[in-house]
């Protein structure tokens, strides 16, 4: 029964995991899809380039929340059912990601895992989290450099729980979770080392490329009306 339990469990917090904050928050603020712009990532990093700051804070936000609610929720009340045991936790807050990237709601097209793995992580151990979270915010001020913030903070939070902390399901948690962050940031480090990568803020086109704006057609038609074909 108590496996029963951490099946439906896991699989609550997939389909919590699988609600892709950055499309539900920039349709409600009547944005563009962000999955056609930028890097076509579903992620408060590639909706902050839309230009509306305050979507990307609300997409980071509810990222984050959907990582930490189901763990914080099977550590706070699942003891009755036991769930709130390291290796149940450690699935619970693993199924959460997982379905940040894979979201069965938008056609598995999710993002990198970057905020939900935060909300995880501080669930799993605060103090894991607000030091991981203070690796990667001195990478991106340094930097400017969202994913190589976040590729440093993948490599350092299963490091740091073995070396503070301790081995078991949390650390083999982590270990996926920072496994499955640098591969999905692969285009990324490609990107950095070709020095093609785009810094934090800044503003990018949609990825089919920008359309004409009505001032560049208004533009192209009274050269055109100035200069008739013979």
């Amino acid at each position: 029964m108590q496996s029963l339990h951490l099946v439906l469990a896991a699989l609550a917090a997939y389909l919590i995991g699988s609600l892709s904050f950055a499309v539900i928050v920039s349709r409600a603020m009547g944005l563009s899809d962000p999955r056609s712009y930028g890097s076509g990532n579903p992620g408060a990093t590639n909706v902050l380039r839309s230009g509306n700051k305050s979507a990307a804070v609300l997409t980071l936000l509810f990222d984050a929340l959907k990582g930490y609610v189901p763990v914080a929720l099977a550590s706070a009340y699942g003891a009755p059912w036991g769930l709130a045991d390291e290796g149940s936790v450690a699935v619970i807050g693993l199924a959460a990601f997982l379905g940040h990237l894979w979201p069965v709601f938008f056609r598995f097209r999710g993002g990198k895992g970057v905020a939900t793995a935060a909300g995880v992580l501080l669930a799993f151990n605060p103090w894991l989290g607000l030091g991981t979270l203070a690796a990667w915010l001195a990478v991106a001020f340094l930097s400017r450099y969202s994913s190589l913030a976040a590729i440093a903070a993948a490599v350092f939070a299963p490091f740091c729980q073995l070396l503070v902390w301790e081995r078991g399901p949390l650390a083999l948690a982590l270990a996926a979770m920072g496994l499955l962050l640098i591969w999905r940031h692969a285009a990324n480090i490609r990107k950095l080392l070709a020095g093609t990568e785009s810094r934090l803020g800044h503003k990018a086109p949609p990825s089919g490329g920008a359309a004409p704006s009505p001032s560049s057609l208004k533009k192209a038609g009274a050269r055109h009306r100035a200069h008739p074909k013979p």
